[in-house]
């Protein structure tokens, strides 16, 4: 399988401009021959963006998952819809399940090929270090897998890497890829490569975490997108601009190292 990362330069609380980026990425993804792209966290406004938030808001089949999904169609390609905000009530009174009947959530919707909604993963850890994100957003609750390509693909979304329980628990569901739709900020360089990293090769599983570029009143994204192997190994990177990563990735690869190396069946249960 081939996969890309869209590393946007995204325009603060500008969710038309924002769009239409992910649209000419999407594009760029499948004339390159990926099967699925994935886009950075909030791309629709721009993760800092917390005054937009509340305007932005939509629905899980609002303008943003509409949109991508018609492109996922015509195009062939598997979308995971970045993360943005999720208007919950919204949500509610068109039938979807949801963490809370108000509010917003940060929220990252899998389309297939066919432009279908396969897995809606909510961000389960809200960041509360220089931001607004605990005090208007409400946490996800599920944690969902998608079969796709002979992987099982996981969701998780940037201030989720520091906490690898999560990322184990997404391992004993039998994950071997997973996806990290980001807008991680200078000056924390260090920690976004480090824990990226760590998270693929704890849990012997291919990473691609895609963050987002460009810069806001207060904070700049680091970009430095990254698809990581089961070693560890770091098969694709980008800088700090703009940019699309491109990788071929094996669920063969996965099973191979396992059996390799079986470190995940040395792991004793003590830790409940």
């Amino acid at each position: 399988m081939r996969l890309a990362l869209a590393q946007l330069d995204i325009e603060p609380n500008q969710p038309a401009t924002n769009r239409q980026r992910a649209v000419a990425a999407i594009q760029d993804a499948a004339a390159k021959g990926a099967d699925l792209v994935a886009l950075p966290e909030i791309f629709t406004v721009g993760y800092f963006s917390f005054d937009a938030y509340a305007d932005a808001a939509e629905a899980l089949d609002g303008p943003t998952t509409t949109l991508l999904s018609e492109q996922a169609s015509e195009h062939d390609i598997a979308v995971l819809a970045g993360t943005f905000v999720e208007d919950l009530a919204a949500s509610a009174t068109r039938g979807f399940e949801t963490p809370a009947p108000e509010g917003y959530a940060n929220t990252a919707v899998f389309l297939d090929r066919n432009g279908n909604r396969q897995a809606v993963y909510r961000k389960h850890h809200l960041f509360g270090y220089d931001s607004a994100e605990t005090e208007l957003l409400t946490p996800g609750e599920t944690l969902p897998t998608v079969l796709f390509e002979g992987f099982t693909i996981g969701i998780t979304t940037c201030y989720d890497l520091r906490f690898p329980e999560l990322y184990r628990h997404l391992q004993e569901q039998g994950t071997t890829l997973i996806l990290v739709p980001s807008a991680w900020p200078y000056p924390r360089v260090e920690h976004w490569e480090v824990l990226t990293q760590a998270r693929a090769i704890e849990n012997l599983s291919y990473v691609g975490a895609v963050n987002g570029a460009g810069s806001f009143a207060d904070a700049t994204l680091l970009g430095r997108s990254a698809i990581y192997d089961p070693w560890g190994t770091k098969l694709a990177g980008a800088g700090d601009d703009s940019a699309l990563i491109v990788a071929d990735v094996d669920p063969a690869v996965v099973s191979g190292v396992r059996e390799e190396f079986p470190a995940l069946s040395d792991k004793r249960d003590l830790y409940h």
